[in-house]
């Protein structure tokens, strides 16, 4: 627990550099896995987590800001004690937004090189303690061009492997969601994954702002899923955010639909050739839709998972009070379809309910996850007494006990920090 102490001790730092002023957070929730060596510059993105066949945990994560010195790095921790403690294994340099994921008794990380930047993927044959290099089209270098993900699932599913990406369209960096044209990448399961020529890119899609109208509205961050039919889509996350120019209530299919609620299910033939959308069935009911997130199978029982940022004040607020950066309130979900979605419990809470702006010094974020038995184990983009919510200074293990049996009266109490107001 020492990373969680020296953790505990620079929030006592920090308040006393600021005149001692203000009172010293409690520990963050969870169990440490990582923190910036600098909080105010170098954020802490995109969590990863795998569990491997002989019970070793890996986590990865990157860094990203503005004046970051590790911009685009990715580091690897490892646990050999089922997430109590955690040690560093890696560091890699021009690797981002990655995924860690087995596949035949190796240890991959899939993702960018950069922020819209090549897709690039490496192999460690030693458990994450050393990686390949991808130099060319034969070592890793899969696709070049201005590309775009997250820490989403890869699915090993009728013979091929499977991950979801966005090709980036906008001008300049700039950040909309309707910048982010949606596709699949996928291989032969018993292919070199190193090699650029045995992936297969299906069709893109860009979406259509009068499906759901707002400001930026969008999608990204897809995760490839196996519907109860053995066929394959893309669930995205999918941005909503309203403007006063147009109606808050949405349109068409999705009227019926919260508007911070809503998701996109999105279709992909069995070759992986061509993806498709249909609004009048694709616009789902979501909840947590406005952040990305993991949705996996379980192998037990057939029901969909998923920890999500539920938004408990979605007003019709703007700027800084947007629902959208509620990213304090974590809740575990549960399918049968991938349309209806049911609230379980919740894991993580703070500051519920409240209209809070996008200064809060928290958020519980981007959570990738993983089955360990009757768990459910995760690893959470934390901010805790961080710049912003958004601009993170942790990497944050967690253990859902006997998930699978949780109901609401399951639910943490409120977290507690000393800005709040009594």
């Amino acid at each position: 627990m020492l990373l969680r102490a020296l953790v505990v001790l620079l929030s006592v730092a920090l308040s006393a550099a600021a005149g001692g002023a203000r009172e010293p957070w409690p520990p963050p929730p969870g169990v440490v896995v990582a923190a910036s060596p600098e909080p105010r510059t170098d954020f802490i993105g995109s969590p990863s987590l795998v569990i491997l066949a002989d019970g070793t945990y890996v986590a990865s994560h990157d860094f990203f800001g503005k004046d970051a010195r590790r911009l685009h790095s990715t580091r690897i921790f490892r646990s050999t004690d089922r997430g109590a403690t955690w040690t560093p294994a890696a560091e890699l340099k021009r690797q981002f937004w990655s995924t860690l994921f087995t596949h035949r008794g190796a240890l991959y990380l899939l993702g960018c090189e950069g922020e819209y930047e090549d897709i690039v993927i490496r192999r460690s044959d030693d458990g994450g303690l050393t990686w390949t290099t991808p130099r060319d089209e034969r070592s890793g270098r899969l696709l070049s061009g201005h590309f775009h993900c997250a820490p989403v699932p890869v699915v090993t599913h009728g013979g091929r492997v499977w991950r979801a990406f966005e090709e980036y369209t906008g001008p300049d960096g700039k950040w909309s969601g309707r910048y982010f044209k949606a596709f699949v990448l996928s291989a032969p399961a018993e292919a070199d994954l190193l090699v650029a020529e045995n992936w297969r890119r299906s069709t893109g899609l860009n979406f259509d702002g009068n499906w759901v109208p707002g400001e930026r509205t969008g999608w990204l961050e897809g995760n490839i899923v196996v519907t109860p039919t053995g066929q394959l889509a893309n669930l995205m996350r999918l941005q909503a955010n309203w403007t006063p120019e147009v109606p808050f209530e949405l349109p068409g299919t999705a009227a019926a639909i919260p508007r911070y609620e809503v998701g996109a299910l999105l279709a992909l033939t069995p070759d992986g050739r061509t993806l498709s959308f249909a609004p009048e069935t694709g616009l789902i009911h979501f909840p947590g839709s406005q952040s990305k997130f993991t949705v996996r199978r379980d192998p037990r029982t057939g029901r969909y998972w998923s920890l999500v940022q539920k938004i408990t004040a979605p007003g019709r607020e703007i700027g800084r009070q947007l629902p959208s950066v509620q990213r304090n309130v974590l809740v575990l979900t549960t399918s049968t379809d991938l349309r209806q979605w049911e609230e379980r419990s919740t894991v993580l809470r703070w500051r519920e309910g409240e209209k809070i702006t996008s200064k809060a010094r928290v958020g519980f974020q981007y959570v990738d996850w993983q089955f360990d038995g009757d768990d459910l184990v995760a690893v959470c983009r934390t901010a805790w007494d961080a710049e912003n919510y958004h601009n993170t200074n942790l990497v944050t293990f967690h253990r859902i006990a006997n998930f699978r049996t949780l109901t609401p009266a399951d639910s943490t109490p409120p977290l507690v920090t000393p800005d709040m107001k009594p």
